[in-house]
C-alpha cells in the first residue's frame, strides 16, 4: 500500500469514528448538524450516514416536518448494534469474586451479576465469558480487570496466585479472535472517577487503595491519560522505600499509627512525582475521620500550596466498572494521536 492510500484510509476511518462519536454525543442529527459539529462537508457526513446505515450501525429514523417543506433525515447511533463484556477479578478480605458486566455501544449497561468463587484462574475466567458470549448477541470486546500487573496481556505480580504469569491476553484472543482489553484494577478505578467526575482534560487525577490483607496500589491519571508506566507496574506503591520489610509493612498498615504513617507516606510521594488536584483513598482501611489527621501528616513534607483535596471513598465498584467500560469500548475505536512537542 503507498503512503497516499495510507493516508487517505486513516483520515477515512478518523472521520468515521467522528461522525459516530458525535451521534453518541447528540443522540440524533441530520447530515446537515452533523457536518457543522464535525467541521466535514455535508456530502463526506452523507456518504458516512450510509454506510453506517446500510451496517445497521445507524439507524434512519421516520421524520415529520411542516407541511410545504420536505423534512430532513434524522439519524440515531443504534446502541445495540452490538456489546461488549466486563469482568472485574476482586479479592476483598480472602473473598474472591468475579463481577461481570454486558454494556451496549452506547455505555448503557445491560446485564450485571456478582459470583463468589473459591478459585479464580484461567480456566474459571473463560467459563464466565463463554456465559456471557450465550447471553449476549453481537460480542465486539473483552475487557477484564486485574487486582497485579498487566503488560502485554500478561499478568505479573497479582493478588490472585492462579493468575501469576499467566499469558489471559494471548488466550483469549486466540480463542475469541475479539479485541481484549486487559488492565490493572487501579488504572481502571482512576479511569472511572476520571469520568464519572468529569475532570477537566488537563488536570492530573490519583486513586490509592489500602486494602484489607493486601499491599495498597495506585492509579494515575495525569493530562487525562492513564499514567502507567513503561512495563505497567505504575502505581505499585506498596514497593515504595518504606525502610521495612513488606511483611511488616503489610502488618503496620492494620494499626491504627503505622497506617497514618504509611498512608502519609504514600500519599506524600504522589503529590510530589505527579501533583495531582485530587487523590481519592479507597479500600478498607482508610476512614472518612482520618483525613484531617493523613492531611496534616503530609504538610510536614509538603508545602501546602501544593496539597492536593483528600477524599475517602470505600466502595469503588461502579468507578471500577466505569472505567473498564470505557476503556473496552474505546478498544473498538480507530485513533490517531496527534501529538503537539512543546
Amino acid at each position: 500500500m503507498n503512503p497516499h492510500t495510507h493516508n487517505t484510509l486513516q483520515v477515512k476511518k478518523m472521520n468515521v469514528e467522528l461522525v459516530k462519536n458525535t451521534l453518541k454525543a447528540q443522540g440524533t442529527g441530520t447530515k446537515a448538524s452533523i457536518a457543522n459539529l464535525t467541521k466535514l462537508s455535508v456530502a463526506t457526513c452523507g456518504t458516512i450516514l450510509n454506510e453506517l446505515v446500510a451496517s445497521n450501525e445507524v439507524i434512519e429514523m421516520e421524520t415529520e416536518g411542516p407541511s410545504g417543506g420536505r423534512p430532513a433525515k434524522q439519524y440515531k447511533y443504534n446502541a445495540d448494534f452490538g456489546c461488549v463484556i466486563c469482568l472485574l477479578i476482586k479479592t476483598e478480605g480472602g473473598i474472591l469474586s468475579i463481577h461481570t458486566s454486558s454494556v451496549n455501544l452506547l455505555g448503557e449497561t445491560l446485564r450485571e451479576a456478582v459470583h463468589a468463587l473459591d478459585r479464580i484462574d484461567i480456566g474459571i475466567i473463560d467459563q464466565h465469558i463463554d456465559a456471557l458470549m450465550n447471553e449476549s448477541s453481537n460480542v465486539q470486546a473483552i475487557g477484564i480487570g486485574i487486582p497485579g500487573v498487566v503488560h502485554r496481556g500478561v499478568i505479573g505480580v497479582c493478588d490472585v496466585p492462579e493468575l501469576v504469569n499467566q499469558p489471559l491476553g494471548p488466550y483469549l484472543e486466540d480463542k475469541y479472535e475479539l479485541s481484549v482489553t486487559i488492565e490493572n484494577d487501579m488504572n481502571m478505578t482512576v479511569y472511572g472517577f476520571y469520568h464519572e467526575l468529569n475532570i477537566e482534560e488537563d488536570k492530573t487525577f490519583a486513586v490509592v487503595t489500602f486494602p484489607r490483607n493486601h499491599f495498597p496500589g495506585a492509579g494515575f491519571i495525569v493530562d487525562g491519560r492513564i499514567l502507567s508506566g513503561n512495563t505497567k507496574f505504575g502505581g505499585e506503591v506498596s514497593f515504595l522505600p518504606f525502610g521495612i520489610t513488606r511483611e511488616e509493612q503489610l502488618r503496620q498498615l492494620h494499626t491504627e499509627e503505622g497506617f497514618i504513617r504509611l498512608a502519609s507516606h504514600t500519599l506524600s510521594s504522589i503529590i510530589a512525582i505527579i501533583n495531582p488536584v485530587t487523590i481519592a483513598i479507597t479500600g478498607d482501611l482508610p476512614q472518612a475521620s482520618q483525613l484531617d489527621e493523613l492531611y496534616q501528616h503530609c504538610l510536614k513534607d509538603i508545602p501546602e500550596v501544593h496539597m492536593p483535596q483528600l477524599i475517602v471513598k470505600n466502595d469503588t465498584n461502579r468507578e471500577y466498572m466505569t472505567g473498564l467500560a470505557t476503556a473496552t469500548l474505546e478498544s473498538l475505536t480507530y485513533q490517531l494521536q496527534i501529538i503537539a512537542k512543546r
